[in-house]
């Protein structure tokens, strides 16, 4: 393992101890576990759902320019046919 050092507010660090403590584990290993959540390493089973995910953004679309601000009237009239 590398050593490092970070900087996190009282109010973060107050939070990741405590998680530490409710899941018996280090705060090093929340954060290593944060780490791959955000950045999948490599080859990795959560890299490739991440890239065939994005591989699909934008791929699909429809006649209808304004479905991100009126999803609940698109959804209310699909189950109501």
């Amino acid at each position: 393992m590398e050593r490092t050092q970070i900087s996190l507010t009282a109010e973060q660090a107050n939070r990741l101890r405590r998680l530490a403590r409710r899941r018996r584990t280090s705060m090093a290993a929340l954060i290593r576990e944060a780490v791959d959540h955000v950045h999948p390493a490599e080859g990795s089973a959560d890299e490739e759902r991440w890239s065939r995910a994005m591989a699909v953004v934008g791929a699909f679309a429809g006649p209808d320019k304004d479905v991100a601000r009126d999803h609940d009237r698109y959804l209310e009239d699909a189950f109501r046919s």
